[in-house]
């Protein structure tokens, strides 16, 4: 059974790629997701603001107490000696790419230009394999246009793009009037691959108390249909890879990403729920699954499914909306 596929420029050997998490903060995790069967691993994000957060924090420590002793002043390095976020997370990198066998892809969330190049500037050097641009933007400025929101995207990539030389992804939210002039702009600009979708964290009402508060709650296949919507509608129509990131919880999620076009399906959710040995389980239930049915490698399943390939192209747009609520009775509640 072939299992291989590309995903922005790199041969992996399985298209299952374990996605942005704390699982990646960890050498030995990442060890053993490469012997559960990850054919990739993308880093937890570095936030620019965190890292501006803990230089800062360092900064005023030794501030405070050079004010009451003048003296002591001498007895702290300057901040940027301190081993903060950054330098920790590029030294992850640097151990983990001559550490494993597999790609290594950092994941960087920044908040200005100089942040963003700065950054992916650095994972190159540490020795990422390619970089995934994590853009986590509410535009909550209602002087914003949509245009500028879309143009944020676009800058963000095309900078980084000419900064360095490693393969670079951008992982996309679903909020844009019109996704797939979106992720054709993006092409165009040269991203090496998407990512659909974000799962943006919103925040949620403690009534009781009257405070803002947010918990993660693990993605389901309940999730899957609108990433596979628009996977299944992409592909064939941009140069991009396509990577798909939401709602995998077993092989027949992974099998309905890859037969809508996706070159590689990540997944964190399942892993946390069940375990790093559950990447082993996933890829034996898939290469069981393509047994079964007769397929001899992931390519001959990908794109199976895509709007241009089958015999009915309407039904991932406007008919079947119609059609799909005509159909409904109401013992289909019962």
């Amino acid at each position: 059974m072939n299992l291989e596929t590309h995903y922005m420029g790199l041969a992996l050997k399985n298209p299952l790629v374990a996605s942005a998490s704390p699982l990646a903060k960890n050498l030995d995790n990442m060890r053993a997701m490469e012997d559960a069967g990850a054919s990739a691993i993308v880093m937890f994000s570095l936030f620019e603001e965190q890292i501006k957060q803990e230089r800062e924090s360092l900064e005023d420590f030794a501030n405070f107490a050079g004010e009451s002793y003048a003296e002591s002043l001498s007895y702290f390095p300057k901040a940027s000696d301190y081993e903060v976020g950054m330098e920790q997370y590029m030294k992850l990198i640097q151990k983990a790419s001559t550490s494993l066998h597999i790609p290594v892809i950092g994941s960087l969330n920044g908040t200005t230009k100089h942040g963003w190049i700065q950054y992916a500037k650095q994972m190159q050097e540490a020795g990422a394999s390619g970089i995934e641009l994590n853009v986590f933007f509410i535009p909550a400025d209602f002087s914003l246009s949509g245009v500028d929101v879309e143009s944020r995207y676009v800058d963000i990539l095309s900078a980084v793009k000419a900064s360095v030389e490693i393969p670079v992804a951008m992982k996309l939210s679903p909020f844009f009037s019109s996704i797939g002039n979106m992720c054709k702009r993006l092409d165009n600009a040269g991203a090496d691959a998407l990512v659909l979708f974000n799962r943006f964290y919103q925040p949620d009402f403690d009534i009781e108390n009257q405070e803002i508060y947010s918990n993660l709650q693990l993605s389901t296949s309940s999730e899957i249909r609108l990433p596979l919507l628009w996977i299944a509608v992409l592909y064939g129509k941009i140069s991009a890879s396509i990577g798909a990131s939401r709602g995998v919880e077993k092989a027949e999620d992974i099998i309905k990403y890859i037969m809508a076009g996706s070159d590689v399906v990540m997944t964190t959710s399942a892993i946390l729920r069940n375990g790093i040995p559950y990447f082993k389980t996933m890829l034996n239930d898939l290469e069981r699954w393509m047994t079964e049915h007769e397929y001899e490698s992931v390519q001959q399943m990908k794109g199976s499914m895509s709007q241009e390939k089958v015999a009915n192209p309407t039904a991932f747009e406007r008919a079947n909306y119609i059609k799909l609520l005509k159909s409904w009775s109401p013992s289909d509640t019962l």
